[in-house]
């Protein structure tokens, strides 16, 4: 008997979040007689429980699925809602009473950390009651801090914006012969491979920027002001660049000498505004001209600076998520394996969704140089790989065509 899929997108968007989305969809469909429809959740978990999903598999024309690929932010919608950790609650019935009503056989949800406590949490609660639903993990982050795979997709996109943007940056600060400090706060709560991105955007040894900070090193003012007086030294125009996720040694995070940061419905603190907690101590201290530029959603959802590799990669993530689903996985997530740096080579395998969840993978200790002010040369080989190529993209009138949901 033929079964269904359902898949999902959860948490932050992405540059690339719907290129996963497009290869779920077109590898559902090539197995015809196995699968019947691929649906999909309006608002991930959240929407599906109200009843709000849609025939991916009917309701899309193949232009459409296209535009879909290199479209930014997340098609069906996302959400960011908690499922109890308690197995017994009554939702957990509701939600696979839905999941049958729909002859649900294999269930894929994108996203980070978060979601993947989601595929962790309808997994076992599967096993527990004997469903033969099968559930998978498509992993997507910018922040590049899932653990067990090489890198997610979506981070190398942000990590291309992030290096082309703060050269932009640069080059704006670099046209007046006078003293100035730019600080740009980027996004990462409590990892830095975003931020460590920044350093791509140097044309040359000690170029802009000249300082970054993660929030795998503790921040410290009195540092902060001997490395920017050394910086201040070497040229007038001086790059900042910081994660939003810094804190201090004792773990209080520098945007909260601010305001208190709030908390999402994970727990999570909402990080902003550290950018403007050193724009006023620049300000205070040096007496010198200093503004701060929150880049913002702006490095997740720019389908203009795509990574073309990092939208093949999601695009394959996907597809490698319905096969080993239809063969018979479940309660894993797709990983990426790097099997070659030169030329850059990687495969797709399977990881248990349990050792990724609520878990997070710290930028390189070794990789963070100079008095915790710098990235060593060491990230490039890494990193470079991922940024490569630009997708063609669809124009109309100098503007980019994107898919909407109707």
């Amino acid at each position: 008997m033929k079964k269904n899929i359902l898949v999902g997108q959860s948490g932050g968007p992405t540059a690339v979040i719907n290129a996963s989305l497009y290869g779920v969809i077109t590898e559902g469909m090539e197995h015809l007689d196995e699968i019947e429809h691929v649906y999909g959740m309006i608002h991930g978990v959240e929407g599906f429980l109200k009843d709000s999903y849609t025939d991916l598999s009917q309701d899309l024309t193949q232009k459409e699925l296209e535009l879909i690929r290199l479209t930014p932010a997340a098609y069906l919608g996302s959400c960011r809602y908690k499922l109890p950790k308690d197995l017994t609650s009554p939702v957990y019935f509701t939600l696979f009473k839905k999941l049958e009503a729909l002859n649900i056989g294999y269930f894929l949800y994108i996203g980070g950390n978060d979601s993947m406590d989601t595929v962790s949490k309808l997994s076992r609660y599967a096993a527990q009651v004997g469903s033969p639903i099968r559930f998978m993990g498509i992993p997507k982050t910018i922040d590049n801090d899932l653990m067990l795979t090489d890198h997610t997709p979506g981070y190398g996109s942000a990590a291309k914006y992030v290096a082309s943007t703060v050269r932009e940056i640069s080059l704006d600060a670099s046209v007046y012969n006078q003293q100035a400090v730019t600080i740009v706060e980027l996004m990462g709560r409590g990892a830095g491979w975003l931020t460590a991105a920044s350093v791509l955007a140097r044309k040359y040894e000690q170029d802009n920027p000249l300082l970054i900070y993660l929030p795998e090193a503790p921040f410290d003012f009195q540092s902060f002001t001997r490395d920017l007086t050394e910086a201040l030294r070497r040229r007038p125009d001086v790059i900042i660049c910081v994660s939003e996720g810094i804190s201090d040694v004792s773990g209080r995070l520098i945007c909260e000498y601010n305001d208190e940061a709030r908390l999402d419905n994970f727990g999570h603190k909402m990080l902003t505004g550290c950018g403007k907690v050193l724009e006023n101590f620049v300000r205070n201290h040096f007496g010198i001209k200093v503004r701060s530029v929150e880049v913002n959603v702006s490095q997740r959802c720019s389908g203009m600076l795509l990574s073309e590799t990092d939208v093949n990669e999601a695009a394959a993530a996907g597809s490698f998520g319905v096969r080993a689903a239809l063969d018979g996985a479940t309660g894993k997530m797709v990983a990426f394996n790097r099997t070659l740096d030169d030329p850059y080579a990687m495969e797709c395998s399977l990881v248990d969704v349990n050792e990724v969840c609520n878990k997070e993978k710290p930028f390189p200790s070794h990789w963070i140089t100079g008095r915790t002010n710098d990235i060593s040369p060491e990230f490039y080989p890494y990193v470079l790989p991922l940024i490569q190529g630009e997708p063609k993209r669809a124009v109309s009138r100098g503007l980019p065509v994107y898919a909407y949901r109707k």
